[in-house]
């Protein structure tokens, strides 16, 4: 009897050690997989990154706003990390350096998260890029979560045994670390692999402009502000005085839920004189061409000679127009027109807009009836 005891008490313990096993296993592969498909979606759209460090950096002012020159080197050192924690969980490799990397990485974006929360300096935290969004509050949540998977990944760290000899664990590291730059440095002198802004290939810019019918409007709540003989009643409806005698004073506005917007909200063409002509072009039964530069003077010499002579071919088709969007200012663009010889027409739009449309400066998107075609980087048209 005690035999058959002692038994079961030992199945018992082994299975409770194969579901704790399994339990950590699974800590790690959510780990793991959060760390990949984060640092993924950053890898693919590397200029992305870039972008939204430099709006940290800018929203932040003082000092931050003096160094956004750091934004290129951490984008890079920022995906690399998360790439590489991922990988490494994902394959059980240099478990304890791991862990404590990712715990270190946590301890540190955690606090960050909280402050960007409450003060809100960007509404998106692009920690997943332009995949998914989430919001300052969603992210703060979900990094308290994997810090605490990194807290219990670190302290049982011993629990996950080895599985391959040091050695090949370096060349895995090196593999990874390798391949991720690889991939990085092609999206960044390309186009992003996988497109996930409103602007990407077989999208109706003018459809997408349109809030689908039916679709939930913000729900504001309004306040009037009205005084007589010095006492003041607040007030939602104007109707609810008793008499005309009340004098106005003001109105508050409260938005109470946020209705649904359009996939692009933002997207104008103005000329010099801030005539839009946006419905003009996007209208236009023929093709098109949009040399997006959002900055003149982060263009390139060859860049831009490399444009002109893809525009110059462009400009003999016939119903083939072209124009530039830039958010420069009108003497930057004269002064680029007439150093280079540039004869295609230059309109004004947002330069966030520009960012947007394409991760390139310059670059081409072909439109058709205002649906894109086909986009390019400047180091691709000539092959176009």
């Amino acid at each position: 009897m005690k035999r058959r005891n002692r038994h079961r008490i030992a199945r018992s313990s082994s299975g409770l050690m194969g579901t704790s096993s399994m339990l950590l296993h699974i800590c790690r592969l959510v780990m793991g997989a959060v760390f990949v498909f984060s640092g993924f979606v950053k890898a693919v759209d590397p200029l992305g990154t870039i972008y939204k460090i430099e709006d940290y950096l800018t929203a932040f002012g003082g000092f931050f706003s003096e160094i956004l020159f750091i934004a290129y080197p951490a984008a890079f050192i920022l995906i690399l990390i998360e790439l590489l924690i991922g990988l490494n969980f994902v394959f059980q490799v240099r478990f304890r350096l791991t862990a404590w990397l990712a715990f270190v990485f946590m301890l540190a974006v955690t606090p960050l998260t909280l402050y960007i929360a409450l003060n809100n300096p960007v509404s998106d935290c692009g920690c997943f890029g332009d995949a998914v969004k989430l919001t300052n509050w969603q992210t703060f949540c979900k990094n308290v979560f994997l810090f605490v998977l990194a807290l219990i990944l670190l302290i049982l760290h011993k629990k996950f045994q080895k599985i391959y000899l040091p050695n090949i664990e370096w060349v895995m590291i090196g593999l990874f670390v390798f391949s991720s730059v690889g991939f990085m440095i092609y999206n960044l002198t390309h186009l992003p692999m996988l497109d996930f802004r409103p602007y990407k290939i077989g999208v109706n810019i003018t459809e997408a402009m349109k809030i689908p019918e039916g679709a939930p409007a913000d729900v504001y709540e309004y306040h009037f502000i009205y005084e007589k003989n010095g006492v003041r009643k607040n007030i939602s409806d104007p109707n609810q005085l008793p008499d005309s005698t009340w004098t106005f004073i003001s109105q508050e506005t409260k938005l109470i839920s946020e209705g649904e917007k359009p996939a692009i909200h933002d997207f104008s063409i103005l000329t010099a004189e801030f005539e839009d002509v946006t419905n003009e072009i996007l209208s236009d039964e023929g093709t098109t061409y949009l040399i997006i530069m959002y900055d003149l003077n982060k263009v390139s010499e060859k860049s831009i000679e490399k444009v002109k002579t893809f525009t110059v071919e462009k400009q003999k088709q016939p119903n083939v127009k072209v124009y530039a969007l830039t958010a420069s200012s009108t003497q930057e663009i004269q002064e680029l027109k007439t150093k280079h010889g540039l004869t295609f027409p230059f309109y004004k739009t947002d330069p966030i807009t520009l960012k947007t449309m394409i991760r390139a400066n310059p670059g081409v998107i072909k439109l058709v009836k205002g649906k894109v075609k086909g986009k390019w980087n400047w180091r691709e048209v000539d092959s176009k």
